[in-house]
């Protein structure tokens, strides 16, 4: 007969958003609860290091990351690789919150779910939604992710810890994950949009300060809060 693994010898590797202090505090529960682990926070901007990249182990998780993790490196994850997304599965893949804006949505969520070398496509786990009030902001928003995907992670990896199984959501998701470029694309401000158009994009690309620019020529000039 072939002994479980007791989960808290897992070896498990944190990948998480840095100078976030829900990131922060998750990574205190692993660093807590797995004494064989590896805790990564970067931005976007950041490589991943060779001891990331060189990784084996049971558990690997992706904790509001921008990474897209390799696939070779998910498939080292004996036990799941999950990731901890800051959109419903109407808003999988990057500016999530930003088009939910855009769009005028009165409902918005956070979900976890298996990852797959394509962003935000693999099997979800669980899912957390919650309303969109008319003033809210993106800022406002996305802190309202941050506190249902720490309240989301601790709940999974309760479920974990005590040898469950993870959950099977029946939700699925609705499109193709959104690009950077579509992101791009929708900071992006025409002389021939209508001020209807403008605002609503520059309400939906503003989050601490504006990201919302307008081009003419070869210049870019960006609007200023």
């Amino acid at each position: 007969m072939v002994k479980t693994k007791n989960p808290q010898d897992f070896r498990v590797l944190l990948l998480a958003k840095k100078d976030n202090l829900f990131a922060e505090r998750a990574a205190e529960f692993i660093l807590k609860h797995f004494q064989h682990s590896l805790i990564f926070s970067g931005t976007r901007h950041d490589k991943l290091p060779g001891e990331v990249l060189n990784w084996e182990g049971d558990l690997l998780i992706s904790f509001i990351s921008s990474w897209i993790i390799p696939d070779d490196l998910l498939a080292r994850a004996s036990y799941a690789a999950i990731n901890f997304h800051p959109g419903s599965p109407e808003y999988p893949g990057t500016g999530c919150t930003n088009f939910a804006i855009y769009n005028g949505e009165k409902e918005y969520g956070v979900t976890c779910h298996h990852m797959k070398a394509v962003v935000d496509t693999g099997n979800i786990i669980a899912v957390k939604r919650f309303p969109i009030e008319p003033a809210d902001s993106v800022y406002d928003v996305t802190q309202q992710c941050y506190t249902r995907i720490e309240e989301m992670f601790y709940a999974i990896m309760d479920c974990i810890l005590q040898g469950k199984s993870l959950p099977v959501s029946v939700e699925t998701w609705k499109r193709k994950p959104y690009t950077r470029k579509q992101l791009d694309e929708l900071c992006h401000i025409r002389p021939d949009m209508t001020e209807e158009e403008i605002q609503r994009r520059i309400r939906a690309t503003t989050y601490k300060g504006p990201w919302a620019y307008t081009r003419i020529g070869n210049r870019i000039f960006k609007l200023q809060s």
